[in-house]
């Protein structure tokens, strides 16, 4: 797999300030909540084709009777079937057949093979700023027709629009958007224990200890799943040392042996290294994959195999194959102070044509419209960075105030950093961040150890 060449857009979506990073937070947490999950009675507005909605939509798109469109996304489970809904609806409006084509992580390494084999897929959604990056390189990406140009101008603000854009080029469609800035906890362990929620990492350091002392295991960690893990550190990183090493660091001006970088690690291996307080040990957590993560802290009556559970506003859509319900049995918190201020970091998903098919460019256009986000938006679990897009869409008060500040901070947004790296780096299974942390998680006292390995992962990956 070739590594990503090192044309960085213009940096307008990395000068986040701290006063709106605890903003898109502070925001999320305004809540009285309504139960997770969406009435799926709605699939969508009317189009050219229509719907079973009385409601008119002013999106046109071409008719596409007999045509098929392919979509890779390594989407699976709850997020694969309420995407399908938005890809239904897709084929409603237009009479094209779709296909989704289910992709493993790395993404780039899945369409490479494709890609060699002759049969790339019309579009893919990529997770990573710098999958795109890697898709533009090497000349498999197609810049974004006019009509689905007009959706982002209409809907987007420039700063999500400039991270699907290479060298001043648009290629992505943003779609879904995360707050991976949130930390979920089961209510009836918190009123066992006695503890409140948290502001801060000492707060945070001190509620899992006494969780843990009432007999649960205070934190459930997707150690399988290691993207989990590059968020846990980001997150700490942002807080602690502050958006411009913050931004050095997405972008390799410092190095991973930076004084910076051994501070964060100390400060998560208060966590990872503490006796008791991850589910099922390192070995337990290194088996265990993102939804497993999340339901097994909202199963079990008061007694789950976790109290709590960190990762983003998509948390909810496996909360919501549970029985518990968001606002009584779930309930949520900002990623605690480790600084002055609540981190806030976001990342997304882009829809990146393949193809130079009427199909991929309408699909790019549909997904760029809010009739495409309101299907997912109902039904939970996702959070659109489109602007238009009516916040009555969202099915509880949490999700709603999230997607409101994120859209309020308009340009001003910092994106996950493992994203914002070569994949080789940032996104790839068994290497680079990935496995180091994954390293770390089970030997959290070995920081400089992790430390050089990370640079001399990132050292190659960015040809330094």
């Amino acid at each position: 797999m070739r590594s990503t060449l090192r044309t960085r857009r213009a940096p307008l979506h990395r000068r986040t300030t701290a006063r709106i990073a605890s903003a898109v937070v502070a925001g999320a947490l305004a809540f009285t909540v309504a139960a997770c999950g969406g009435d799926d009675s709605d699939d969508g507005e009317k189009g050219n084709k229509g719907t079973d909605d009385d409601t008119a939509s002013s999106l046109q798109l071409p008719e596409l009777d007999g045509e098929n469109v392919s979509v890779a996304a390594v989407w699976g489970g709850a997020e694969r079937k309420v995407f399908l809904k938005v890809l239904d609806e897709f084929e409603k409006r237009t009479g094209a057949s779709v296909s989704f084509v289910p992709a493993q992580d790395p993404i780039i390494s899945f369409l490479e093979s494709k890609v060699a084999g002759g049969q790339p897929p019309d579009v893919a959604m990529l997770p990573q700023v710098g999958a795109i990056e890697q898709a533009v390189a090497n000349k498999w990406a197609k810049p974004v027709g006019a009509e689905a140009q007009k959706q982002l101008d209409k809907n987007y603000s420039k700063g999500w629009q400039e991270l699907g854009a290479v060298d001043g080029k648009q290629y992505g469609v943003y779609f879904k958007a995360a707050n991976k800035s949130l930390v979920w906890y089961n209510t009836a362990v918190f009123d066992n224990a006695g503890v409140k929620v948290p502001k801060t990492w000492d707060d945070f350091v001190e509620t899992a200890q006494t969780v843990y002392d009432s007999g649960v295991p205070p934190v459930s960690v997707a150690g399988a799943d290691a993207w989990t893990l590059t968020d846990w550190f980001e997150n700490i990183y942002l807080s602690q040392a502050g958006p411009e090493k913050y931004d050095q660091l997405a972008q390799h001006k410092i190095k991973w042996t930076d004084p910076s970088v051994k501070e964060a690690l100390t400060t998560l291996g208060e966590v990872f290294g503490a006796k008791g307080f991850v589910a099922g040990g390192a070995k337990g957590a290194l088996q265990t994959e993102f939804p497993v993560s999340v339901k097994q802290t909202f199963t079990g009556g008061d007694q789950p195999k976790a109290g709590m559970v960190f990762e983003g506003d998509m948390v909810s859509l496996s909360i919501s194959e549970t029985k518990a319900e968001v606002g009584t049995d779930a309930k949520v918190f900002a990623f605690p102070a480790v600084g002055d201020e609540s981190p806030a970091v976001v990342g997304g998903d882009a829809a990146v044509a393949l193809k130079d098919s009427k199909g991929a460019q309408a699909l790019l256009t549909f997904l760029g419209s809010p009739d495409a986000a309101k299907i997912w938006a109902e039904a939970g679990g996702f959070i659109s960075p489109n602007k238009n897009l009516d916040m009555s869409a969202y099915p509880n008060d949490v999700q709603r105030n999230i997607a409101k500040n994120l859209i309020a901070a308009g340009d001003d947004i910092r994106f996950d950093m493992s994203d914002q790296a070569p994949q080789s780096f940032g996104g790839t299974p068994g290497k680079g961040e990935w496995k180091a942390l994954q390293d770390f998680l089970q030997n959290p006292k070995d920081v400089a150890g992790t430390q050089k390995v990370l640079e001399t992962a990132a050292a190659k990956a960015y040809k330094d």
